[in-house]
């Protein structure tokens, strides 16, 4: 392969840890004795401003002071001496202070007889800091030495190790372990890599077949990078497939309903002039009687004339819902509303409709349950399949009773995924069964009437299945009632 990914890899990854290896020695050799001197500097401050605070507050002669003194000095390898205005020792932390105290005594009271051994970092009226070199050990020291805020003289130690023989051992080790650390990085990588592009070329090659909907066939080819010859794989296989299927869905579907449209359109104009006249005769009545009830003082007090109002406008609503629908059915079962088939996830689709119906299902105190796999890919139109979903959900949801539980299904089933909405309560009666497809029909009249009920809407849920070529029905069980419907899944 022209630019094998395998070999991208492991040149960027042993390039960076060489970068890095490289960089680190650079970061070491450049600030890391800077950097030792300050912590070394800041200790000794630190060892200052608590023997201050000690001698003020009292307690440099107790077992916690002493204590604490001990820790510090142990960690950071310092020595203390403190004396008093008569040169005599009130705190030493090293075994022989003679030679501190000559020291001492001799830089406060004398002046510096080698200035060559000395290189002063800070300077203040209480005390020097300084870097100095024993000629004796030829061992160099960092020293703070001065008057504490008491009065009481003070000297500081701590031995400066070889920092840059340190420095130089370990930026030479660094730079060994480092790139070895590149070397194998790089043969790990290449072989890891391989194994990663191994099966993205396989996929590759499936994909390249797939294009021409040959999905039987293993392919195996060379490209010049192998993502970018899957990503252009996957992208035709995805545009190709999905337009494909959906273009001879939708034609076929569109085809199956010219058939019959021709022989059915007069047919359902005439029952749907029929069944309009007829639902609407009962609200119109009731209008009519109340408006003339209104216009003729029937009730003079304002309560029962706002009860007219009321039964007027609750009736018009109704005219009005039951209009809407008519309309919709009407255009589905003449054929006019033209079915999109679309690939989409109908689980997600009742998840979001739950959501939006939520605040109902609290307010009637029922335990709604979904069960089925998440994604749950089929063909189908969108908008139509979610009509069908909320005509089952809402006559669930008034007709549910006892335990009040509404549980939604999806399962696959052979190439189709059946979605069924069960809600306890009372079976619907036998001689109903084939009827309740019909529009209009009603099995409890009264019950229906009271939630605004027109029985239109499992008629709708019947014209939408139908135009889309699918099954849909209903089952009664002893507790509840359950209504399903498929859609296809390839």
């Amino acid at each position: 392969m022209k630019h094998s990914i395998k070999i991208q890899l492991s040149l960027i990854f042993s390039g960076l840890m060489a970068v890095t290896v490289f960089f680190c020695w650079f970061i070491n050799n450049t600030f890391l004795e800077t950097y030792y001197m300050d912590k070394k500097q800041s200790t000794l401050m630190t060892v200052y401003h608590r023997l201050n605070e000690a001698f003020a507050d009292g307690s440099v002669t107790t077992d916690e002071f002493n204590i604490e003194l001990q820790k510090l000095c142990g960690k950071y390898n310092i020595s203390v001496l403190v004396l008093d205005e008569n040169s005599k020792a009130l705190m030493a932390t090293m075994h022989d202070p003679e030679i501190f105290k000559k020291q001492l005594l001799d830089n406060i009271f004398l002046s510096n007889s080698h200035p060559e051994l000395e290189r002063v970092l800070q300077k203040t009226d209480h005390y020097v800091m300084r870097s100095t070199l024993n000629p004796q050990t030829n061992t160099e020291y960092i020293e703070m030495l001065g008057f504490l805020e008491e009065g009481n003289l003070f000297i500081i130690g701590t031995p400066r190790e070889g920092i840059m023989e340190s420095v130089e051992i370990a930026n030479r080790f660094l730079i060994y372990a480092g790139l070895t650390a590149a070397l194998l990085g790089g043969i790990v990588i290449l072989f890891v890599s391989g194994k990663i592009t191994k099966p993205i070329l396989e996929l590759a090659g499936i994909s390249e077949k797939m294009i021409h909907l040959d999905f039987q066939t293993k392919y195996e080819g060379k490209k010049s990078n192998e993502i970018g010859m899957l990503g252009e794989n996957i992208n035709k296989l995805s545009s190709a497939l999905e337009q494909t299927i959906s273009e001879l869905k939708t034609a076929n579907n569109e085809l199956q309903k010219d058939m019959e449209r021709r022989e059915q359109l007069d047919e359902m104009r005439k029952e749907f002039l029929s069944n309009v006249s007829h639902e609407l005769k009962t609200p119109i009545a009731l209008i009519q009687g109340y408006a003339e009830g209104l216009m003729e003082n029937i009730q003079e007090d304002a309560q029962s004339r706002e009860f007219y109002c009321e039964v007027i406008m609750d009736e018009a609503a109704r005219m009005n819902d039951m209009v809407k629908k008519l309309l919709s059915l009407n255009q589905l079962e003449s054929g006019n509303d033209i079915v999109t088939m679309e690939h989409f996830d109908v689980r997600e689709m009742v998840e979001t409709f739950l959501q939006s119906v939520d605040i109902l299902v609290k307010q009637k105190k029922i335990h709604v349950q979904v069960d089925g796999a998440s994604p749950c890919y089929v063909w189908g139109d969108v908008y139509k399949t979610e009509e069908v979903i909320r005509n089952y959900f809402s006559n669930a949801l008034h007709h549910c009773s006892g335990e009040n539980i509404i549980h939604v299904k999806l399962f696959k089933k052979n190439d189709k995924v059946r979605v069924s909405v069960f809600n306890t309560g009372n079976p619907i009666p036998g001689e109903s069964l084939p009827h309740i497809w019909e529009k209009f029909y009603k099995v409890d009249k009264a019950r229906t009437r009271e939630y605004g009920g027109s029985g239109i809407g499992l008629s709708i849920v019947k014209a939408i299945m139908e135009s889309m070529n699918e099954q849909f029905g209903v089952i009664n069980y002893e507790n509840g009632v359950e209504f399903w419907f498929e859609l296809a899944v390839n």
